[in-house]
């Protein structure tokens, strides 16, 4: 098996970045939904509940710094992807097709997940 190309490599890392990013969105509704529920039945008696309701926001709270930092990185690897295209582009009759044709759907893929998410 040859080893992956320029290309190749950087159009996985933009899916995987998207699909990366999806991730973090689920995981941010499903913490919201927690905490709200955990707001809703807090009982002033339990410290118990008053901890887990604190470490939830905390986990809430991080997954919300993440995101800005997620969507630059995917920002920077669709930038290189689209340099890497041009490189392949310019190459004529030697360029994969096949490389170049995953590569705008990659980049496809993640500017419609940025269009979803915002």
């Amino acid at each position: 098996m040859a080893p992956l190309s320029h290309l190749e490599i950087a159009t996985q890392s933009v899916l995987r970045l998207v699909k990366e990013e999806a991730s973090y969105h689920r995981e941010l509704k499903e913490q919201t939904e927690r905490v709200q529920r955990l707001e809703a039945q807090q009982n002033t008696d339990d410290e118990n509940s008053e901890y887990t309701l604190k470490q939830e926001r905390l986990a809430l709270d991080e997954t919300k710094r993440v995101l800005p930092t997620l969507k630059q990185k995917i920002e920077d690897a669709i930038a290189k992807l689209q340099s890497l295209l041009t490189e392949e582009g310019q190459k004529g009759t030697e360029s994969n097709v096949e490389h170049i044709n995953a590569a705008k759907d990659a980049i496809s893929k993640a500017r419609t997940a940025e269009r979803e998410i915002a």
